[in-house]
């Protein structure tokens, strides 16, 4: 991912999940990897996924409901991210920079909640 920051949240969440995938790809296959990876992916895909069905404008409550668990599983992925930089040190720059996109996202998806309060 390049110094371009993508703005709208649809699009960088897709691009972030999109990333964590192409980097679980091309981690070894060790145990904690494919553990980690598989964790990774989900929680990735999750982000994108609930902010997609919160803008479906079911309703304020609903889409402060899924933009929880986005944010949720935007901590997750941090977390799964972490672990895998622990153990994959050729890939430290590109973990960190995904593990900064998580953060960013959680930030950008907490500033929205606080908005809807």
């Amino acid at each position: 991912m390049g110094n371009d920051k993508i703005y709208n949240l649809e699009e960088r969440t897709f691009v972030f999940a999109r990333d964590c995938r192409f980097l679980v790809r091309d981690l070894k296959n060790t145990i904690s990897n494919i553990e980690d990876g598989k964790q990774l992916v989900k929680s990735s895909g999750s982000v994108g996924a609930n902010y997609i069905e919160g803008n479906e404008k079911l309703g304020d409550k609903d889409l402060k409901f899924r933009l929880k668990i986005s944010r949720k599983e935007a901590k997750e992925s941090e977390y799964w991210l972490r672990l895998l930089k622990e153990l994959n040190e050729s890939e430290n720059d590109r973990i960190e920079n995904l593990r900064r996109e998580a953060n960013e996202i959680r930030k950008i998806l907490s500033a929205i909640i606080n908005k809807l309060k």
